[in-house]
């Protein structure tokens, strides 16, 4: 077999194992890569799950952040909600402090 070809073939099946081990060795960890208002976010399914403890939680969003006072923000979520045949939309509004994180107030708004 010619030098080319042979080399050619080492490179098509070396190159995929290559990237393969490399991978494999520095992996990528999503739970490292979570996006900063996750937290929130787990912290508004919980609340929601306790005011609405028959409903089940059938889509999540993160509608954002914004600046509430100088010290606090509010991250918002909308949830849709189903129970029985009943669904619905529900914003939920957590307020925090900036520094130390400590919920201010969590406020919840129902829409159809």
């Amino acid at each position: 077999m010619p030098a080319f070809v042979t080399s050619l073939f080492a490179r098509s099946v070396l190159t995929p194992l290559l990237a393969s081990l490399l991978l494999f060795f520095f992996q990528y960890d999503p739970a490292c890569a979570q996006p900063p208002y996750a937290k929130w976010g787990r912290l508004a399914m919980q609340e929601t799950m306790k005011k609405y403890p028959h409903a089940q939680i059938v889509d999540y969003l993160h509608v954002g952040r914004t600046a509430k006072t100088p010290t606090t923000s509010e991250e918002t979520f909308k949830l849709l909600l189903q129970e029985g045949n009943r669904r619905w939309a529900l914003l939920v509004h957590i307020e925090f402090e900036n520094q130390t994180e400590h919920v201010v107030q969590i406020t919840f708004e129902e829409s159809a």
